[in-house]
């Protein structure tokens, strides 16, 4: 069985909603509405159509096709800088340092402060990976091709990345968090909020959010014991960060108090440890398990490969080579498998 990533098509907002409402809530970049994915859909055919380089507020969304059967099993997106439409929000944790003469103490409180710090960085996002395939890698395949494709189109993309990881979410679809800090001020539960926001943006949180710090030591048990971390199923995505490159800088998520993931660009592992290469074979019965990524733009494609590179030559296997349309001569984008 094969698989490769590709660019999304209008033909797969059918197979996007279906896995949309799997996610269970909490997952804002792929929304269980068809209007809105079809937004989004239409917004990367932009952004594939542009041809020039330069930064500007785009976003790519990428599908993982079985080549057998056709089917979509997963999809994730890119997005070149946040913060352009609206303002990009985060929770800052920090600490307030006060000494009091009198008593003799040395008092510190830990404090969230509302943030707009990562604006125009770029955001990786929206990875999901249908339940029935998680296995083979192919969680990975989804995350590091988005890498790959930074790579080769380096120019549209910031200087510093950064990954929104999903907070803890209770068994009936509310947030610990939510309920115990936004949910007083705007009246409405988490599962509504999250909806809202993935319809139609965040830019209801600059007009009613609070602009004070808010002191943690003041918020419910469950708030507290949510903040800066991952939902379950997200602790292997968040490994998966850590192995390239991103780090904890103690940005939140507004609205599940998730930990948000920064980076260097040009520091993450994969975009630096690709390299280009000429493809000189594509029957190679042995070598080393490396991920491939080729064409530009809409043709941009990416698979596992078992392959033998040397110097800036590449052969690659047959099944690699039909799967992503390769020939003798190609250029191909090449790094080892974690």
């Amino acid at each position: 069985m094969s698989f490769r990533i590709r660019a999304a098509r209008d033909e797969d907002l059918q197979p996007l909603y279906e896995m949309a409402k799997l996610t269970g809530g909490g997952f804002t970049n792929l929304p269980p509405d068809r209007a809105a994915l079809k937004a989004k859909l239409d917004r990367s055919h932009a952004a594939f159509a542009r041809a020039d380089d330069g930064i500007a507020d785009e976003l790519f969304v990428l599908v993982l096709e079985n080549t057998a059967t056709g089917e979509v099993r997963g999809t994730c997106q890119i997005f070149t800088q946040v913060g352009q439409r609206y303002p990009f929000y985060s929770y800052r944790i920090g600490t307030l340092t006060q000494h009091s003469q009198e008593l003799d103490r040395t008092f510190r409180a830990d404090m969230l402060t509302l943030a707009t710090d990562l604006e125009g960085c770029s955001e990786v996002g929206g990875l999901f990976l249908h339940p029935g395939e998680r296995a083979g890698g192919l969680g990975m395949l989804l995350a590091r091709s988005r890498y790959l494709f930074i790579a080769k189109h380096r120019a549209r993309f910031a200087d510093r990345i950064l990954a929104e990881l999903r907070g803890i979410i209770d068994e009936a679809g509310g947030s610990p968090f939510w309920d115990g800090l936004a949910g007083r001020f705007f009246g409405m539960n988490f599962q509504d909020a999250d909806q809202f926001n993935a319809v139609r943006g965040h830019q209801f949180i600059a007009d009613l959010f609070p602009k004070h710090p808010i002191y943690i030591a003041m918020l419910s048990e469950t708030a507290r014991a949510a903040i800066g971390l991952p939902h379950p199923s997200g602790r292997a995505a968040m490994r998966m960060l850590e192995n390239e490159g991103f780090a904890f800088e103690n940005y939140i998520d507004i609205f599940d108090g998730g930990p948000t993931m920064t980076a260097r660009t040009d520091q993450v592992r994969t975009i630096r440890e690709a390299v280009s290469a000429e493809v000189v074979g594509t029957d190679a019965d042995r070598g080393e398990p490396m991920l491939v990524a080729a064409g530009r733009l809409a043709d941009f494609r990416c698979a596992y490969a078992k392959a033998r590179a040397e110097g800036d030559q590449v052969e690659i296997d047959s099944v690699c080579a039909t799967a992503l349309d390769l020939r003798v001569g190609d250029t191909v984008n090449i790094v080892g498998r974690l």
